[in-house]
């Protein structure tokens, strides 16, 4: 036995990486970023913005102009607390180490793989709820599961990843209403959604809302936040590490987020886009397509794997769901600009001839 095997936790031994694929010199449509680059004419003045940025210095340690950034581009109540992150991976891990060992982590199946990875890595447990057949909250099983886990934390992603659908307000409400653990909206893809909880925190101390910059252009800046009553934030603020939002991530996010006009044209495009290429999807008799509330389209696909491997021979990379409980034969398509996928669309009935 060598010692890596001797020194690691068994559990950790058995996990599989979170793998990411090589998408170089591909079309990427797997990972759900926007497709929109910076402006030409925005590039010369983020640049010049850099340059003050003092890198022989630590980050600003509370991130006091991003918060306000933030709160002026999502619309955040000022009687509401935000706690910035390292992506929301960061925060999803933060309330975890929340919990004592051996409490449970609920959410629905299929949903976002990282909340029952981090319960894995944070020594907690996890139990997830099937969603119905065509991907819909089952609110009977969900309140069962409530009831016999007693759970400390219930993860619901809305709009569900990798689903894309919304799920019954008034179900969440209950949700909610029956429990006295935190239950988290995952609203990373809000800006393609047509409901937000946000507002709601205010009548459900209970109550969470994680949101991120990465879906709306900006994936590379690793930025999330997690929106809560005022008491809530200032006691998780106690597990964040010092200093967790970098200098270029603070400096790089306080000016192109402030371009709050051009972030909302942008999702606008690309609800316009989504609608268009389910339409065009739903038109390909080989495919079963579920509807989207995201930058993203699930479909299910007669022959999937050979259809993926089709699509990555010519330069077009998707994500192949299909090994993943309750997903067989599934594959979800980023939404991207115009041309993509056009291009995209040309593939897969190239295949289906």
């Amino acid at each position: 036995m060598s010692f890596i095997e001797k020194w690691l936790r068994a559990d950790i031994q058995a996990i599989n990486a979170y793998h990411v694929p090589s998408a170089d010199k591909m079309i990427k449509l797997d990972a759900m970023e926007s497709p929109f680059a910076l402006p030409d004419e925005l590039i010369g003045q983020y640049l010049a913005y850099l340059a003050d940025a003092q890198l022989n210095r630590y980050p600003n340690p509370s991130a006091d102009e991003l918060n306000q950034t933030l709160r002026e581009l999502m619309d955040i109540p000022d009687d509401f607390g935000v706690l910035l992150g390292n992506g929301s991976d960061e925060l999803i891990q933060l309330l975890a180490l929340a919990c004592e060992t051996n409490d449970t982590i609920l959410s629905v199946e299929p949903s976002f793989v990282m909340y029952d990875m981090i319960a894995k890595f944070t020594r907690l447990n996890y139990h997830g709820v099937a969603l119905t057949k065509d991907y819909q909250l089952d609110l009977t099983s969900m309140l069962e599961a409530i009831d016999t886990h007693q759970p400390k934390l219930i993860f619901i992603a809305y709009p569900n990843n990798p689903t894309g659908n919304t799920f019954d307000r008034k179900s969440i409400e209950t949700i909610i209403r029956s429990t006295d653990a935190m239950v988290i909206l995952d609203e990373a893809y809000y800006a393609y959604a047509g409901d937000s909880f946000v507002m709601d925190i205010g009548k459900y101390p209970n109550l969470v809302v994680l949101r991120t910059v990465s879906k709306i252009g900006f994936a590379g800046l690793r930025l999330g936040l997690l929106i809560g009553a005022q008491a809530t934030v200032a006691e998780l603020d106690k597990l964040r590490l010092p200093y967790n939002i970098n200098t270029l991530t603070q400096v790089s996010a306080n000016f192109l987020l402030k371009e709050k006009a051009e972030i909302d044209q942008n999702a606008a495009i690309i609800i316009e886009q989504r609608q268009q290429l389910l339409s065009d999807l739903n038109a390909i008799v080989d495919l079963t397509v579920y509807p989207s509330q995201a930058n993203f389209i699930l479909f299910k696909a007669s022959r999937a794997q050979a259809l993926f491997d089709f699509l990555k021979e010519n330069g077009i990379l998707i994500k192949n769901l299909s090994s993943a409980p309750n997903l067989a034969d599934c594959l979800r398509v980023t939404v991207g600009d115009y041309e993509q996928n056009q291009l995209f669309l040309h593939a897969v009935k190239k295949f289906y001839g």
